[in-house]
């Protein structure tokens, strides 16, 4: 396993730290970018370089972390003509998930396996070799392209077949996004109610720290109602309790402050189905 080549194409503010993971892999790493000043680098510290996308054709594992689907495509493209049967292309760039089937189902006749494997973490978790990648691909190619990737990352997850990372991907960003903007609507409520935003936003790293955040509670099988004797079901009918207690309470600081709480009426609304139990008043 060790022997085999890596490549690297794209070295962005991602790319960059994730293929510098890789310089000292046994079997050699080579890398390109458009700028050649992306690439000196990676030189320094004992990489490859390719005058062209079509010379890292030759690598087994090949890594791409470009902007958008239409230079996925085109990077794909050019690596498929060179490309040998057995060569992985694992796409790290977020993408539409049916493009990722797409590729793969029109390079599964050359026995080129296309895979899907969007990242997790930032850049700072890229350095230092922690960030999360979820993995679409068939099982024998996830176990053939994992010691390469925990090289730049502490957690590896098999997500499914070809599609299935990126679909992942998706849904833990739509959880960060939507994260960003219920902190924003607490921002305003805070500074209606005269407190300091550095301060608050103190405390809610170290809680999310010590708690988990709201990682906290993905610990289900399914999204199906609980059942009483489910070993979630005490825990979660607490946590909608105390939910829908600071929930209305904030409401009607909102309502004292005149700020407007469109996500916390959601949520007070929307809690306890989502956690599976019964509204505290059923």
């Amino acid at each position: 396993m060790s022997d085999l080549k890596l490549g690297y194409i794209g070295l962005g503010n991602m790319g960059a730290p994730m293929a510098k993971r890789l310089v000292d892999w046994p079997g050699g790493l080579i890398v390109y970018d458009v700028r050649t000043e992306a690439m000196t680098p990676l030189a320094e510290v004992g990489a490859n370089l390719a005058d062209s996308v079509a010379d890292v054709a030759k690598a087994d594992i090949i890594s791409v972390t470009v902007l958008d689907d239409e230079q996925v495509r085109a990077v794909v493209d050019e690596l498929a003509a060179g490309a040998g049967p057995g060569t992985v292309i694992a796409i790290h760039s977020t993408i539409r998930p049916e493009t990722a089937v797409e590729l793969a189902e029109q390079l599964r006749p050359k026995d080129i396996h296309l895979v899907d494997a969007p990242v997790s973490g930032g850049g700072g978790a890229a350095e230092k070799g922690e960030l999360a990648v979820m993995v679409g691909a068939d099982r024998d190619v996830y176990e053939r392209i994992k010691p390469a990737f925990k090289r730049f990352a502490s957690l590896v997850v098999h997500a499914g077949e070809p599609g299935a990372g990126t679909r992942m991907k998706l849904a833990r960003n739509m959880l960060t996004f939507t994260s960003y903007v219920a902190a924003c609507e607490a921002m305003e409520l805070a500074e209606a109610a005269g407190l300091s935003l550095q301060a608050l936003g103190r405390v809610v790293r170290h809680s999310d720290a010590q708690s988990g955040g709201p990682g906290a509670i993905i610990v289900r099988e399914d999204m199906r109602d609980l059942e009483p004797d489910h070993w979630l079901y005490e825990a979660f009918t607490h946590t909608r309790g105390l939910g829908e207690k600071d929930l209305s309470l904030a409401l009607d600081l909102g309502r004292q402050t005149g700020v407007d709480l469109p996500l916390a009426r959601i949520a007070l609304q929307n809690l306890a189905a989502a956690l599976g139990v019964p509204h505290t008043k059923e």
